[in-house]
């Protein structure tokens, strides 16, 4: 079946151990369930958003099939091709960067659009705007190169969320304007630090803000002290933890 039942909001909670956001809007609510180190689900009017599905198809065992599925780069912890053979992507649009498209290999969706840095899309009434995602200094051996990979700015039930990708303090992200939920990663030496995560969130200022993408070398990031600093800098932000990594 390709629609939730209420019912399985509840078990959705107990399979991927993560409790969901619920953000009202007045289009309905948009729900978001965190599954693992990036991925979520975002659901909204009847619709199931998997983004950078990762981490086996036994996570998603209580969701609906993605009606929507958004990948941002061809890294494994983003374009997980077993975690997308296990999925039932028979109706499914795909929106990814043409990198990602590249390397499908057989993975079949319904449709598959395309988007450039700078470019969007309208899908059943939600706005998708692909953004930058880069490691500074832009070098050739770059794990993340500028215009390779997309962030994302979903506006959803008037309701502005950006998801970073893999990028630092770029000046794209600095430079955002009203949004309402942005999801920011930090994971040394991939990313960003929580030092350099809170100073571009607080350069940008969104309503609320998610650490997400948070396991390095190093292990998981130290996400409370990320928080302290936001509110520091700025009490008016509010910084909400949620569980990336069940099995830690």
């Amino acid at each position: 079946m390709r629609f939730l039942l209420p019912a399985l909001l509840s078990l959705a909670a107990i399979q991927t151990g993560a409790q969901p956001e619920t953000i009202p809007t007045p289009e309905g609510n948009i729900t978001i369930t965190p599954i693992l180190h990036s991925t979520m689900v975002i659901e909204w009017g009847g619709k199931t958003i998997f983004y950078d599905p990762y981490g086996g198809g036994e996570r998603f065992a209580a969701f609906s099939a993605p009606d929507l599925v958004l990948i941002t780069d061809i890294h494994g912890d983003h374009l997980h091709k077993e975690t997308l053979e296990s999925l039932d992507l028979s109706e499914t649009e795909l929106v990814a960067p043409q990198a990602v498209v590249g390397q499908l290999e057989g993975i079949s969706f319904q449709n598959i659009r395309a988007l450039a840095n700078g470019e969007q899309t309208e899908w059943n009434g939600i706005l998708v705007e692909a953004l930058p995602m880069y490691n500074l200094p832009e070098t050739d051996d770059s794990r993340h190169p500028k215009g390779r990979g997309n962030g994302y700015l979903l506006t959803i039930g008037g309701k502005r969320i950006y998801l970073s990708g893999d990028t630092e303090d770029i000046p794209e992200m600095r430079q955002l304007q009203d949004i309402d939920l942005a999801f920011v990663c930090m994971n040394l030496p991939y990313t960003m630090s929580i030092e350099q995560a809170a100073d571009a969130v607080l350069a940008f200022r969104p309503k609320v803000v998610y650490p997400f993408h948070y396991r390095g070398k190093g292990g998981l990031s130290d996400v409370e002290a990320f928080k302290a600093l936001v509110q520091k800098g700025n009490p008016e932000i509010e910084v909400r933890l949620l569980d990336w990594y069940p099995e830690q």
